[in-house]
């Protein structure tokens, strides 16, 4: 106000005691324990003087830290620029995280600049400093700010020569629970009147923060930033942005190239016990396994390389097309926004922000996976002609049989044990469950064999191996005649009458035969045990007793169950060859095209699965205490929903034709929920176990939070999670993709995943109640939700930024995990988070309006960004070490003007071009 009454503004200053653990959560303080902000303070000014008299300053504070050992200056954070105001109060607070040693001794350096146009803070911070003119600076201590009379301080800015004041500088600290009002109408030149409390009424303010699960593990060097916005009813909330580093994006890809390499060596090894080949057939998989050795040497010399790699957690964009980090995730960060009103319990929205899973090194030039495959099948069967031709489901089938088989085969030996053992104790009830688990593994052994992919790969085995004589060539031998038959293209599975086809039945029916005998003897066991327990007098029980030692129902249950065990051996040992010799079709009709599109794969599901795992363990960590989630997790399972703003245009094309191969492929996975050894950081790193066809995480919690869960997921309940991708490309090239290209990439993949989503809240409705799911202030039902998602996957409208917005409700209402990506995770990433955090304050926390382009503008500016730590990315034009690039975006209008400009240029270089040449 001009009448020079102070006007205060304030953010956040909370210095509650690090040392404090919630109740319940010491044991398991390396997950929970939160990392409290340790100081949060908020900046305004008063009666500033501008450069030209004539006109009001365009103010923003440059927060520096004095080393007090070191002696000089550590840019710290930065406000907003609050534009023509001479008592400008900045919504945008200053943090000190408990991870920056902020002790009472600091000294905190605030220097007020005007900048020139409020435009330039689109650009470089230094260059905003070098456009800026300073007005004036001040510094004080930590201690000083919390011994001061309302702990507030108001400080007067002296210009450069250490004589003129250019006005004051007040900092201000939060007192949870008190409420004092002011006029703050001097927040814009256009907004009314308004009252401001000078601190912040919460009805949760005494834990603030305290439940933060993001820590622990696998999440490492917060960015924290705070505002306060205020209410439509003229309250003000309180809202914090943490963003982290996953240290998953190094270990799980570590993970995974380990059991690659593992799988592609047992692959060779399976190769070479196929046993004797004819010299076609020879020469064949000694070319596959020479393939194979290639893939292997050089995941080694990768997995090498990533073990190198020290001190980061996150790959840059400028990185992407590195060979030696190309199954890193591109900007695998997490950001969780905390949410604080007058009244209400405190609210968190996560999202997990990656660059396209994408072969960015292998390029582009020839389209993507989706593309590729589909190309790849069709060249496959016309080209064969060396090998048997098995579709893709034949050969998924045989993935499927060799993963069922190992499985199944020493889980069987091991209750076979375990059922001799408890016949030599003579346990009744150790013998029933025994013999009932190892029936149920030996039917699922006995069902999996009898698919007639095995026997027919049996039979195209025996063909293969020397000295295999065909019907025909026995009569012709009978005639004294040599004729030899050339090897023909098999468009089918091949059937050989001449062999045997019985064989293969009876052996897998032998299986069955024992496991009949195992039970007969164990059910004779029992029936004789209960008929000696009937009363009789004491001598003769005696007598009994002495004439059966313990060791009898072992003798006479050991040869029907080692039996089984060998029949078991045997089937296992042929199918597996089968099964085998089905992959060595597959690899050598693909030679050397299939290898590389495998390699392709494998690149863009390690990215994926590590965003995945990365997005799973922040919504498990911050739903441990939910019963409601938990049993929807053990239930149904979760759906992880992926935002996408790739084009449809050029190379972006094949970057969404891999992204929609490698997030399809997550449907794979499966999680897992252990009990860590211990509470050390070693002990709850996620594990990674399986094969190509089938993968599961590991994750490991303490032992305080791993009692609370479930019976079901205690027992090591398999977790399911449903991926879904929509895309919506917003930038230039989807205009020109939308006007003169094709988008019915795009188009397929919405309604395609759409199905997916629908399907999954089906299943959900009829296996959960509603109830568990979290509770919105838009009550918008959910099957409403999704029908109006469904017409908007269907209507030709120019990016239809709709469909994202709506699912993404949709996946928030479902308990999901959200992601957004597209090329590098910055620019098109930030300016769709920011839009959606704001749009939540304005829909769930009641955003006043006048507010939301200030809230919004906060959120993108480069200029709030701190800089510890810091490393240059080119792409990014802005200083960012060890964080993710700056976060400053064009509003959706002016893209969309500019999108437009660009067609209007490109037609008038068009008549330009032909005027000049004609």
């Amino acid at each position: 106000m001009e009448d020079g009454t102070q006007h205060l503004a304030h953010c956040m200053v909370d210095m509650k005691e690090l040392s404090a653990n919630p109740e319940g959560l010491t044991a398991a303080g390396v997950i929970l324990t939160p990392k409290l902000p340790q100081v949060e303070f908020s900046l305004a000014c008063n009666d500033l003087v501008a450069s030209g008299r004539d006109r009001k300053p365009n103010a923003l504070v440059q927060v520096s830290v004095i080393d007090p050992h070191k002696q000089h200056l550590v840019s710290h954070a930065c406000t907003e620029i609050v534009e023509a105001n001479k008592d400008p109060l900045f919504l945008t607070g200053v943090t000190f995280p408990s991870e920056y040693p902020a002790s009472p001794e600091t000294l905190v350096k605030l220097t007020v600049y005007d900048a020139k146009d409020k435009s330039q803070e689109s650009v470089s911070k230094w260059l905003i400093f070098f456009c800026s003119s300073l007005l004036g600076s001040a510094t004080f201590s930590v201690g000083d700010l919390l011994k001061a009379k309302d702990e507030r301080l108001t400080l007067s800015l002296r210009s450069s020569d250490g004589v003129c004041t250019a006005g004051t500088v007040v900092v201000s600290r939060l007192k949870m629970g008190e409420m004092e009002e002011v006029d703050v109408d001097h927040i814009t030149t256009d907004i009314p009147s308004q009252k401001c409390p000078l601190v912040c009424e919460s009805a949760s303010h005494a834990c603030v923060d305290r439940e933060n699960p993001l820590t622990g593990p696998v999440f490492k060097n917060p960015v924290c930033k705070v505002y306060r916005f205020q209410t439509v009813d003229s309250k003000w909330m309180l809202v914090r942005e943490q963003m982290e580093e996953c240290t998953l994006s190094f270990s799980i890809p570590k993970q995974l190239l380990s059991l690659y390499i593992q799988e592609d060596m047992s692959r060779v090894q399976d190769l070479r016990e196929l046993g004797d080949l004819s010299p076609h057939w020879d020469n064949l998989r000694k070319e596959v396994m020479t393939r194979y050795g290639e893939t292997i040497s050089s995941y080694q010399e990768t997995l090498a390389e990533l073990d190198k790699v020290t001190g980061r957690s996150f790959k840059p964009s400028c990185c992407k097309a590195q060979k030696s980090l190309e199954f890193i995730p591109i900007n695998l960060h997490t950001q969780r926004m905390r949410v604080t009103c007058p009244r209400k319990t405190d609210a968190c929205y996560d999202i997990v922000t990656v660059g396209a899973p994408a072969a960015h090194f292998q390029g582009f030039k020839c389209g993507g996976l989706q593309r590729l495959l589909s190309r790849y099948e069709g060249e496959k069967k016309s080209t064969a002609y060396q090998c048997i031709y098995y579709s893709p489901e034949h050969t998924a089938k045989a993935q499927e049989v060799l993963s069922t088989m190992s499985l199944l085969q020493p889980l069987i030996t091991s209750l076979a044990d375990q059922l001799l053992q408890a016949a030599q104790e003579r346990s009744s009830t150790g013998l029933r469950d025994a013999l009932k688990s190892l029936s149920d593994k030996t039917e699922n052994l006995v069902h999996t064999l009898k698919d007639e992919l095995v026997k027919s790969a049996l039979l195209a085995l025996h063909a293969a191996q020397p000295g295999y004589v065909s019907k025909n060539q026995k009569q012709t031998a009978v005639q004294g005649e040599s004729v030899s038959f050339p090897l023909k293209h098999q468009d089918s599975i091949p059937h050989h009458k001449e062999y045997d086809e019985e064989e293969w039945d009876r052996a897998w029916a032998n299986v069955a035969k024992c496991l009949t005998c195992v039970i007969a003897m164990v059910d004779k066991l029992l029936e004789d045990d209960n008929s000696k327990q009937e009363p009789v007098p004491e001598q003769q029980l005696a007598d009994v007793i002495t004439s059966h030692n313990l060791g009898e129902w072992r003798e006479q249950l050991c040869p029907p169950v080692t039996r089984l065990k060998e029949c078991v051996m045997e089937v296992v040992e042929k199918a597996k060859k089968a099964m085998t010799f089905v992959l060595l079709q597959e690899a050598a009709c693909s030679i050397p095209q299939g290898f590389l599109l495998q390699q392709r794969r494998d690149v863009v599901f390690s990215q994926a699965l590590a965003a995945l795992a990365c997005g799973f363990i922040m919504k498990l960590y911050a739903g441990i205490q939910d019963k409601g989630f938990l049993r929807q997790l053990h239930l149904v399972g979760m759906v992880a929903q992926f935002e996408s703003l790739l084009s449809t245009y050029s190379e972006e094309i094949g970057m969404l034709e891999d992204m929609e191969t490698g997030i399809s492929d997550l449907q794979r996975v499966m999680f897992k929920i252990t009990e860590a050894k211990t509470d050390d950081l070693g002990d709850l790193q996620p594990l990674v176990c399986g094969r190509r066809d089938h993968f599961t995480v590991e994750v490991p919690l303490p032992r305080l939070f791993f009692q609370n869960l479930p019976e079901e997921i205690k027992e090591g309940k398999p977790l399911r999670v449903f991926p879904v991708l929509f895309n919506v490309g917003i930038n230039e090239q989807q205009t020109i993709a939308e006007r003169f290209g094709d988008i019915s990439l795009q188009e397929r993949i919405n309604q395609k995943n759409f199905e997916i989503l629908e399907a999954y809240y089906k299943s959900l409705s009829e296996k959960v109640p509603l109830e568990c799911l979290p509770c919105f202030q838009t009550q918008t039902d959910i099957k409403e939700l999704l029908e109006t998602l469904g017409q908007n996957v269907i209507t030709k409208k120019r990016k239809n930024v709709e469909i994202l917005w709506i699912a993404g409700t949709i996946c928030r209402r479902l308990n999901g995990i959200r992601f957004t990506s597209c090329k590098s995770a910055k620019d098109r990433t930030s300016m769709s988070v920011t839009l959606e955090q704001c749009a939540l304050l304005r829909d769930e926390h009641q955003l006043n309006k006048d507010f939301f382009i200030r809230a919004l503008d906060c959120m993108r500016s480069r200029l709030t960004q701190g800089e510890i730590g810091q490393w240059e990315d080119p792409e990014a034009g802005a200083v960012t070490d060890n964080k993710p690039a700056s976060r400053h975006f064009y509003p959706i209008a002016l893209l969309l003007v500019s999108s437009h400009l660009l067609v209007v240029w490109l037609i008038l270089s068009l008549v330009f071009l032909l005027a000049k040449y004609q």
